[in-house]
């Protein structure tokens, strides 16, 4: 659903300007009705456009972008699904205007709504643990036990009086040593719920990573530079990259290479294409590994080794993660940009891109790389004044379960659970390894390009399951036809399109057949609901 942000800020800060509507537009170029329908939030904007509105009011980009906006919007939708407002009927196209005007008050209400999280996952995590795990009703067997045992021999001392002082003395021993087989029962009862509780939260460190990401719009210039570095020192092609790679990792970094052959890497539990041990420094490489992912585990195993100061200056800088989990995997995230970028250099990336019309086969065989490889550097062509197509992200699992995730400010992506059945992404499913393409329309009447394929990651050995996840890549239906998967969809504005919703709980759509749980927002009232179709 939209977000009101955008327009907002660049109208309020006009206002502080003392400029007039006509006066900005003429300094932009535009009209000033297309203004006036930006600045109200009926047409979408980015690029070199919110580039040069950004320097007309002299401002960052990043305060008329709103990231971290746009993050609470998200997380405010994300609220509103809980069953406890179903009866406040609360109106979503509200959320917007609580974000752009109180952002601190929305950020109260996610803290309190993650808080809850917390509480409900504990009180879950206990109940299984109550139900089903066998120490409880041992250990509580074993309390009962020993406060019986006390008791009897407690009644013993106090009633009978011609005890002797032998007896006497056993029985003092039997009560001490009963009184410490409670102590450690009970002791061990508070270690278990101690760790159900502590097992349990609800911003866990992927979370962290992502809105770590997110606040950076997935891209960070030092990184980008970095792999420029990277890329003088090898001198190779990205196809041919490998060996040079591997003389880097042995010449300037004393690293022992070896190899398992095929009649040798079944003894590796892991199929990963690369094994790295710090200690001894040593690599081993998984020869028959896909040669796609052999290239950047190599190119990401250089830049954890090349450029630890840059990602963690960059990991130190931010206030998100809060946790050494989070901070490892930002770590590991960062390692991963870097190697996209060595192997994907920006300019010439963007400019092979826009010549394939964003055809993600044609970049994966032109630079040796996977289709997840292509797709996340697809979205992180952000560089202001060079920007690609804006290209949301998502991955998800057979099971539905979202594992990555990059958001557009008009699509909100799901955080927790899956997203609506009838996205693209779920399709690719029932065709792996086949582009499946969409165009969407939601209530509001935004529409997008989707576009997914389900792959197998890595190879599964003999008697495995393959992994597969599908990747899915989403821009607003304004650009599909600078791409080639535009070709075959009707993009008019009176085309029909897949009628979707972002989660069962945050669709309007009473109607649909795939709804699993009950509408809990109403639809919006025509011309209240978005750009709608004709801005598409």
């Amino acid at each position: 659903m939209p977000t009101p942000l955008i327009g907002l800020r660049i109208r309020e800060r006009r206002k502080e300007l003392g400029l007039t509507q006509t006066e900005l537009a003429a300094r932009i170029g535009i009209s000033v009705s297309y203004l006036n329908l930006i600045e109200h939030n009926k047409r979408s904007i980015g690029g070199r456009l919110l580039l040069q509105i950004a320097e007309e009011l002299d401002v960052g980009l990043e305060m008329l972008d709103g990231a971290t906006e746009r993050r609470l919007v998200g997380d405010l939708n994300e609220a509103l699904a809980e069953p406890l407002f179903d009866q406040l009927r609360l109106d979503p196209a509200s959320i917007g205007d609580l974000v752009g005007r109180h952002p601190e008050w929305a950020q109260a209400l996610v803290t309190l709504h993650r808080a809850f999280l917390d509480r409900s996952q504990a009180m879950h995590a206990l109940a299984d643990r109550l139900n089903q795990d066998p120490f409880l009703g041992d250990a509580i067997h074993r309390i009962l036990t020993n406060v019986s045992a006390i008791r009897s021999i407690s009644e013993i001392l106090t009633s009978v009086e011609d005890v002797d002082a032998a007896q006497q003395h056993r029985f003092h021993t039997i009560l001490s040593e009963e009184s410490a087989r409670l102590s450690s029962a009970a002791q061990g009862l508070s270690t278990f719920f101690d760790k159900a509780h502590t097992a349990t939260r609800s911003t866990t460190p992927t979370e962290e990573v992502d809105d770590f990401i997110l606040e950076n719009r997935a891209h960070f210039p030092v990184l980008e530079d970095a792999a420029k570095r990277l890329r003088r020192r090898l001198g190779a092609h990205p196809r041919v990259m490998e060996e040079r790679m591997l003389e880097v990792l042995a010449e300037d970094h004393g690293l022992h290479i070896s190899h398992a052959s095929p009649d040798n890497e079944s003894h590796y539990a892991s199929r990963a294409p690369l094994r790295y041990s710090p200690h001894n420094k040593r690599v081993l490489l998984l020869d028959s590994a896909p040669a796609a992912g052999r290239r950047f585990a190599l190119a990401r195993l250089l830049a954890r080794l090349d450029f630890a100061g840059e990602i963690g200056g960059i990991i130190s800088a931010s206030a998100t993660m809060t946790t050494p989990a989070a901070r490892e995997r930002a770590a590991a995230a960062l390692q991963s940009y870097c190697a996209g970028a060595a192997l994907m250099p920006y300019d010439s990336f963007l400019e092979d891109a826009v010549k394939a019309r964003y055809d993600i086969d044609l970049l994966r065989r032109a630079y040796g790389t996977s289709v997840e490889q292509v797709c996340h550097r697809l979205v992180t062509l952000r560089r202001p004044g060079s920007e690609g197509i804006p290209f949301a992200f998502l991955r998800s699992d057979p099971a539905g379960y979202v594992t990555k995730r990059f958001p557009l400010p008009n699509l909100p992506l799901p955080r927790y659970g899956g997203a609506c059945p009838l996205w693209a992404v779920y399709r690719a499913f029932q065709m792996p390894e086949t582009v499946v393409s969409q165009l969407a329309e939601f209530p509001s009447g935004d529409r997008f390009l989707f576009v997914s394929r389900a792959v197998t990651k890595g190879d599964a050995a003999y008697g495995q399951p393959r992994h597969l996840l599908s990747i899915m890549l989403a821009c607003e239906a304004l650009y599909a036809d600078q791409t080639v998967y535009g070709d075959r969809l009707d993009l008019s504005a009176a085309a029909p399109a897949d009628r979707v919703g972002a989660t069962c709980r945050l669709c309007a759509r009473g109607d649909c057949p795939q709804r699993q749980e009950d509408v809990i927002i109403k639809s919006p009232p025509p011309g209240l609901g978005g750009a709608g179709p004709a801005a598409a």
